[in-house]
Parts: C-alpha cells; sequence; structure tokens
C-alpha cells in the first residue's frame, strides 16, 4: 500500500472512530453514562506512539488526550513540554478505550470499554506503519501492543514485573516500552520503586528525543 493510500485510509478509519456511538446505541452491557467523546491522535508521520488506557474525566470534558495532572507527570517523564507533546505530527495518542468509561463504585475510572479494541484497533494499527516506538502505559496497553507484537505477557504478571524487565523489550520492533499509569494513585509504587526514576525514565527521554529531532 502507497504512503498516499495508507493515509487515506488512516484519515478514514479515525472519522470513523470520532463518529462511534456503538457504547451508547448497541452497547456490550451496561451503556455509556454518557455522550461518546472518542479522543485519539494519529497522524501519517508520528513515529512514536502513547498507547494508554481510556480518557480520563477531564479529558472527556475538553476532548484532549492527558490534559490532567497524570498527563502533566507523563509530559515530565517524557522531558517534553506540552508543545512538542501535542505535536500529532511527531507524537500519536491511541487509548485501548476511545472514550472515558466513567466510574466504579469506589470513585475510580473504570476500565476501557470492551467495545473498542476489537472494532477498531487492528485496523488502526495497520495504517501506522511508520510507528518505531510504542510507550505502553498501563496493563490494558501492555496486552494488546505486546501480544500484536509477538511478546505475549505473562498472565499474571503485574505491571510492576513487566516495567521491570523493560530492556527485555529494547530491541523489539517496533521497540516497546512498558509504563506504570502516570496517575497520582500510583505515588506511593513511584517511592517503593526509585529504580524506575533512575533506570526506566533517563533511556525513556532518550528515545523520545531521538524520535520527536525535526
Amino acid at each position: 500500500m502507497t504512503r498516499r493510500s495508507l493515509s487515506r485510509k488512516l484519515d478514514e478509519i479515525t472519522g470513523r472512530i470520532r463518529a462511534c456511538r456503538v457504547c451508547a446505541e448497541t452497547p456490550e452491557g451496561v451503556e455509556l453514562p454518557h455522550e461518546p467523546r472518542p479522543v485519539l491522535r494519529v497522524s501519517s508521520t508520528a513515529r512514536l506512539l502513547l498507547a494508554s488506557q481510556a480518557p480520563g474525566n477531564l479529558v472527556n470534558q475538553t476532548g484532549i488526550p492527558f490534559n490532567d495532572p497524570s498527563g502533566d507527570r507523563l509530559r515530565d517523564w517524557m522531558g517534553v513540554d506540552r508543545e512538542t507533546f501535542y505535536d500529532v505530527s511527531r507524537i500519536a495518542i491511541v487509548p485501548m478505550g476511545f472514550c472515558f468509561p466513567g466510574y466504579d463504585a469506589a470513585g475510580g475510572d473504570l476500565p476501557p470499554r470492551p467495545e473498542c479494541r476489537p472494532r477498531w484497533h487492528d485496523s488502526l494499527f495497520a495504517t501506522l506503519p511508520q510507528i518505531e516506538t510504542i510507550v505502553a502505559i498501563g496493563r490494558y496497553a501492555q496486552d494488546y501492543h505486546f501480544a500484536r507484537l509477538g511478546h505475549a505477557l505473562p498472565k499474571g504478571a503485574s505491571v510492576s514485573e513487566i516495567v521491570a524487565r523493560w530492556r527485555e523489550f529494547q530491541n523489539a520492533t517496533p521497540l516497546l516500552f512498558p509504563l506504570p499509569h502516570p496517575s497520582w494513585r500510583n505515588s506511593g509504587w513511584l517511592k517503593r520503586n526509585p529504580w524506575f526514576e533512575a533506570e526506566v525514565l533517563p533511556a525513556l527521554r532518550a528515545e523520545v528525543a531521538r524520535l520527536i529531532k525535526t
């Protein structure tokens, strides 16, 4: 497939994703508790993909991914400012669930909706062959992308164990970078695992800097 045809296919599928109303009209289980607002940022030139879980409530209100304190922490981890982070020509952002899924009984975000992945993701990533590195944030993104690229993860492995193995995936194609979620809820985890800041973040920042060079 030529670059032009890939670009047309990418425009077509992203347009369909942004217009999707499956979770409101024919949901699998409980319907979405609010109007659908699919959030993603992709282009035919971005070499870095941020593969996340699902938008939070603040993101749902603005339509801008990681437009919240988690995004501030993620940008710090990556060593980029907001302008660079939102330059879609250099950085793509694709969650496993495109809409904010709502809250659970404890007030936390629900898991990504089950409708998105089988309906959209394989077709979408087939139009993004230029991606060189995937930063897989959280277990839902890690399970999907690692399996898709032939590196299926053990079912019983925790995110901590997967992130601790980050060096094993540096020679994968695309390169795979597993991260915990940058939520404030993981502040305790970061304090208990100082190796993450000392070892993982310098390598992550170096890879991000390489990919976003113009």
